[in-house]
C-alpha cells in the first residue's frame, strides 16, 4: 500500500485515451503489447453482465410456454423478445465470452451464440445482420457489437430473441439477469457492474490516470484477479485497477520509497495483518504475486468494499490515503470493466482456452479443496482425479472424457496442445502414470500456480482434493505430460 507507481508514467503506449463513458461501447482493438509480452490482446474475464442492447427496449414476449405466432402450436419460448425503441439498433454481448456460432440458425435466423464461464451460453437471434468480425473462436468483450436487430428466420417483426442456457438447458433470462446484476428493465446499461454491484465513477481529482492509459494484464495475473475476486467478493476490475495504479500490472514491481513491496504494494506491517496464502503452498510471501493479490482482496473486503459505492471509496482510501489514488483506481477499474479496447488480458494464438476461461476453471477447483476422494466418484462433493478435472472444465462448456487416459488421448487428437515443462500456465493439465502401471496414465492434476509448481487434484482417500507440488515429477515419473485445453468451440445443445 504505497503511494502509487513512481515509474508508471514512463510507459507511453500507442493507445489513444478513450473517455470511460464511451469505453463500454467501443469495439475491441489490439493495443501495443508491453515489453516481454507475446500474443495479442483479448477480452478479459467477466466484466459483469449488462443488457444485450444499447438503447431503450420493451419485452414483447416473455420466457415460457406460449402459442407460437408462426406455427400456432403451444411450445416453450426459450428466451425473451426485446424490441428496441424507437427503432432497430445494435445487439451487444451481455458478458465477455467466446463466439461458438455466428450465422443462420433455423427459426432464429441470423444468430450468434456466446460461451461464458460456468457453463453459461447466451443466444442472440433474428438479427438483420451479424458484424463481420463475429465468427467462431473470437473472444468478445461485454458490450461489443454483435450485429443489428432484425426479423430474420421465423419472426413477425424486428426484435432480439435473447436466450440464456445453463449447461445446455434454457433458463428464464429475466431472473438470471437480475441475479447477475443486470435486470432487464427496459433501459440499456453500460455501467461497470461486477460481482453483483456497481463500481462508482472516478472523481475529477486524478493523477497517474490522467496521462497513462490502463495497460494489459498478463494472463497469470488476470487468473489471480479473477480467482481472488471470486473468493472475497471483490470485483476483479477493482483489483486490476489497484494493480495498475500500484505497479503497472507488475511492470514496476520494486520497493517504493515508503517501503511498500510486491505486486499490490503492501507495507510489511499492513501485509502482516491482512496477508493470506494465495497459492496454497503453505508459505506467505509479500513478493509472491498470488499471496499479494489474495491479500489485497482480503484487505479490501475487510475495509468494507462491499458496502455500496461509499464502501468502495472508503476501502480504496484505507488502502492508500489519497483522494487522487481512489479516483485513479476507479478510473482504471472502469477501463478494465468496460473492455477498454480489449486490453484486459494477453492470450496466445494457438487456439487454447483464454486466461478468462481458465481463471474460472482454477477458481472452481480452488473452491473444491477439502472435499473427499473416492475412486469412481463423479461429485458433487466427492471426486477422483479425472472426474475432478472433467467437472472443472465443464464449468466453461468444455466436455472432456471421463478417465485420465481418455482425456489425454482426446487432447492429443486435436482438442489441446502439448506444453513443455516450465511453460505451463494455470489451468493446464498434468498427466502421470499411477496405479495402472508405469506405461499407462492413471492420474491427472490441474495446474493452479505454475510459479511455485503447484496444482490441485483429487489424490487419494487420505488427502482428498488438495494442493500438491509437481516439482521434480518430470524427472521422477515414467509418464509426465502437460496439456493445454483448446478454447470451447461447440455450439448450443439446443436443436
Amino acid at each position: 500500500m504505497g503511494t502509487g507507481p513512481a515509474g508508471v508514467r514512463a510507459w507511453v503506449l500507442a493507445v489513444a485515451m478513450v473517455p470511460v463513458a464511451a469505453m463500454a461501447l467501443a469495439l475491441p482493438m489490439a493495443p501495443a503489447s508491453a515489453a516481454g509480452e507475446s500474443g495479442v490482446s483479448c477480452a478479459s474475464a467477466s466484466t459483469g453482465w449488462r443488457a444485450p442492447v444499447e438503447q431503450r427496449y420493451v419485452i414483447t414476449s416473455p420466457f415460457g410456454m406460449r402459442v407460437d405466432p408462426i406455427t400456432h402450436r403451444r411450445q416453450l419460448h426459450a428466451g425473451v423478445d426485446l424490441a428496441m425503441l424507437p427503432g432497430a439498433g445494435p445487439v451487444v454481448a451481455a458478458d465477455v465470452g467466446t463466439v461458438v456460432h455466428a450465422g443462420p440458425y433455423g427459426g432464429l435466423g441470423n444468430e450468434v451464440t456466446l460461451q461464458h464461464a460456468d457453463g453459461v451460453q447466451t443466444l442472440y437471434g433474428h438479427m438483420a445482420r451479424i458484424d463481420p468480425s463475429i465468427r467462431p473462436g473470437v473472444q468478445v468483450a461485454a458490450g461489443q457489437v454483435l450485429g443489428v436487430e432484425g426479423s430474420t428466420g421465423q419472426s413477425t417483426g424486428d426484435h432480439l430473441h435473447f436466450e440464456v442456457l445453463v449447461n445446455g438447458k434454457p433458463v428464464n433470462p429475466v431472473p438470471f439477469m437480475v441475479q447477475h446484476g443486470a435486470p432487464l428493465t427496459g433501459s440499456a446499461s453500460t455501467t461497470a457492474v461486477s460481482a453483483g454491484f456497481v463500481l462508482p465513477a472516478a472523481g475529477k481529482v486524478r493523477k497517474d490516470s490522467i496521462n497513462q492509459p490502463a495497460l494489459s494484464v498478463p494472463a497469470t495475473i488476470m487468473d489471480l484477479y479473477v480467482a481472488a475476486g471470486q473468493k472475497y467478493g471483490v470485483p476483479w476490475p477493482l483489483l486490476a485497477g489497484v494493480g495498475m495504479e500500484e505497479t503497472g500490472q507488475g511492470r514496476n514491481n520494486h520497493e517504493s520509497s515508503a517501503g511498500a513491496q510486491g505486486l499490490m504494494q503492501f507495507l510489511p506491517a499492513t501485509f502482516a495483518r491482512y496477508s493470506v496464502d494465495g497459492n496454497g503452498d503453505g508459505k506467505i510471501d509479500i513478493h509472491n504475486d498470488a499471496d499479494s493479490v489474495y491479500s489485497a482482496a482480503h484487505a479490501l473486503s475487510e475495509f468494507g468494499v462491499k458496502d455500496g459505492a461509499a464502501g468502495v471509496r472508503t476501502a480504496l482510501f484505507s488502502y492508500n490515503h489519497a483522494i487522487w489514488y481512489v479516483n485513479d483506481v476507479l478510473y482504471y477499474a472502469a477501463s478494465y470493466a468496460a473492455g477498454a479496447g480489449g486490453i484486459a488480458c494477453t492470450s496466445t494464438s494457438d487456439g487454447s482456452a483464454s486466461p478468462a476461461q481458465t481463471a474460472g476453471v482454477v477458481a472452481w477447483a480452488r473452491g473444491q479443496v477439502g472435499h473427499a476422494y473416492r475412486f469412481g466418484s463423479d461429485g458433487p462433493d466427492t471426486w477422483d482425479s479425472s472426474s475432478f478435472v472433467q467437472a472443472a472444465y465443464a464449468k466453461i462448456g468444455v466436455q472432456i472424457p471421463r478417465t485420465a487416459q481418455a482425456q489425454r488421448n482426446w487432447l492429443a487428437s486435436g482438442h489441446g496442445v502439448r506444453v513443455q515443462p516450465g511453460q505451463e500456465k494455470a489451468g493446464d493439465l498434468i498427466f502421470e502414470n499411477s496405479y495402472l502401471g508405469p506405461d499407462k496414465i492413471g492420474f491427472v492434476m490441474l495446474v493452479s500456480d505454475p510459479g511455485s509448481q503447484r496444482g490441485i487434484a483429487a489424490r487419494n482417500p487420505k488427502l482428498g482434493v488438495s494442493y500438491a507440488s509437481y516439482a521434480g515429477a518430470a524427472q521422477s515419473k515414467h509418464i509426465f505430460e502437460i496439456w493445454r485445453v483448446n478454447a470451447p468451440t461447440g455450439g448450443s445443445t439446443r436443436p
